[in-house]
């Protein structure tokens, strides 16, 4: 059993837990995900890991209600113990293979879309620990959506917020401030230079165009699958992806892959395989509504 530390609303649909949970905040690193299951006959539910921290024994995860399962985990309450937490799962991120020093030199850019802000916050913050140079875009349909912002802020260089409706930031979508960010080398740097890394991770098909925009701009660039995910050990087959022409799976060989190698058209027409199921779970537990946004 796991208890909730700490629990917090970010959005209508978006929560923050605090989970006790020692051993996996003692290990854990950016890029790895945990298993969570809210009770006993729960389904198993991947989710990244938002932040942990060794000392007090607890590692977060940011969750978003987009069905039964991730609406009980968000129900929960302070003081409330979840069944089963297992973790960390998945590969941490290429750059924790690289040494402190050459951290120090490098230049990274990040783009979360939506919720996928929790995911790239651990890896800004441990890159901007280690003296690498961060920037942040975070995206999203409106400002309400934005989420992490004043953490965010204190983990990078410079944080840009886009919204698709010009509520917050700036309008458009984060290519198109990707691509000034490239083009003017970044906020405080000398025209033409570049950054040596992008990473985004946000839905799908943000991750598709924000690819194809990094290869237009001849940027190195890694997603997260991590929304592929079912049951988290290869053993289902949910997460198969052509990756380089290779079937790979999202759980154990990512979920982070090499931006470019990405068969996203599969990778997108595999989230629909189970909608119908879904959606009718969602009409027996009583969230149709959100049958809507999806």
């Amino acid at each position: 059993m796991y208890k909730i530390i700490k629990k917090e609303q970010l959005t209508p649909l978006i929560y923050s837990l605090e989970i006790e949970a020692p051993r996996i905040a003692g290990s854990a690193q950016p890029g790895q995900f945990l298993i969570v299951r809210p009770s006993d006959n729960g389904e198993r539910t991947p989710l990244t890991i938002c932040d942990y921290d060794p000392q007090r024994g607890s590692v977060r995860i940011v969750v978003q209600i987009a069905g039964v399962s991730s609406n009980k985990i968000c129900m929960a309450q302070e003081g409330d113990l979840l069944y089963d937490v297992a973790g960390p799962l998945g590969k941490p991120s290429d750059f924790m293979e690289l040494p402190e020093e050459e951290l120090r030199s490098r230049r990274y850019l990040f783009v979360a879309g939506g919720v996928g802000a929790a995911p790239v916050y651990p890896q800004a913050k441990y890159l901007f620990e280690r003296g690498a140079y961060v920037d942040v875009i975070i995206g999203a349909r409106n400002k309400d959506l934005i989420i992490m912002e004043d953490e965010m802020r204190k983990v990078c260089s410079n944080l840009y917020i886009c919204t698709d409706d010009g509520s917050k930031g700036e309008k458009g979508v984060v290519t198109l401030l990707m691509e000034r960010l490239c083009n003017n080398g970044g906020a405080g740097n000398s025209v033409g230079s570049k950054y040596d890394m992008c990473v985004a991770i946000g839905p799908m098909v943000m991750m598709k165009f924000a690819t194809l925009a990094a290869k237009k701009l001849g940027l190195p660039i890694t997603v997260s699958l991590n929304t592929l995910m079912v049951d988290g050990t290869g053993m289902c087959g949910a997460c198969r992806v052509s990756v380089a022409g290779q079937t790979m799976f999202a759980c154990v060989d990512g979920p982070e892959f090499y931006g470019y190698d990405v068969d996203f058209d599969e990778a997108m027409r595999r989230q629909t395989l189970y909608k119908k199921q879904e959606q009718q779970a969602n009409v027996e537990a009583g969230l149709d509504f959100l049958n809507s946004r999806k």
